[in-house]
């Protein structure tokens, strides 16, 4: 069986309003990424990036166009998915510039919320959560309050929580916008093993000059349609 893309969009449009104050966000989107790929998007503020993030989320309704997870199509002229919580808890995981922790909840909880919110009892969810957080190296966490831990490793319990219900997209929002250049690729380092170890696709927004040149693959986007290139793909292990 041939290997299908975890993502792939073709002519999405989103356009604002009507009539003469209609605002075209996105004019025809091209894109594709395949399982445990890392794919950067980059263009200027107000080119259409976090409205194309928001329809891949299924958070934006697009106003024409076509979207598939996995090979599955959830929008195709309209949504193709009845209920969209569930395909954003189940099939998306999101990481963005803030963290976004339940500050009275301790690490581990707040990994295993999503999986335990989706049925999943407990204790499993828990262990599934430790398992996650050993592999991203802030196990010793496990017991902390958000605010007990540093900008780096609440990036990275982030990045677990994101991970908890195994999605096969993850779309990360400007993730390492205010860590510093050690702990920003140390980010990109823990997606890109994520990415091969759970075979997950992963979209990464960024203005970050210190992150773009890890990337192998570059989608750039400008006045709402994408133009793909290759990146530099520089080494980060």
């Amino acid at each position: 069986m041939a290997l299908q893309p975890a993502i792939e969009v073709s002519g999405l449009r989103k356009r604002y309003g009507e009539g003469a104050t209609a605002v075209d966000a996105l004019k025809g989107v091209d894109m594709v990424v395949w399982p445990g790929e890392v794919v950067g998007l980059i263009g200027p503020s107000g080119s259409g990036k976090s409205t194309l993030l928001k329809c891949l989320g299924a958070v934006t309704d697009p106003t024409a166009g076509r979207m598939a997870l996995g090979g599955q199509t959830i929008f195709d002229e309209g949504w193709t998915i009845r209920d969209l919580r569930a395909l954003r808890r189940d099939k998306i995981g999101f990481v963005f510039q803030a963290p976004y922790l339940i500050p009275f909840l301790d690490v581990t909880d707040n990994v295993a919320l999503l999986p335990m919110l989706a049925g999943v009892p407990n204790a499993q969810a828990r262990q599934r959560a430790l398992e996650l957080l050993t592999a991203l190296d802030v196990q010793h966490r496990a017991t902390a309050k958000p605010a007990q831990l540093s900008g780096g490793e609440q990036q990275r319990v982030a990045i677990a929580r994101a991970l908890a219900n195994r999605p096969p997209v993850i779309l990360a929002d400007e993730p390492t916008a205010p860590l510093d250049s050690e702990r920003a690729l140390a980010v990109v380092r823990i997606l890109n093993q994520m990415a091969r170890q759970y075979q997950a696709a992963i979209i990464v927004v960024t203005h970050d000059e210190k992150i773009i040149p890890t990337f192998k693959r570059i989608y750039h986007i400008r006045d709402g349609r994408t133009y793909e290139e290759a990146g530099e793909g520089r080494p980060i292990d």
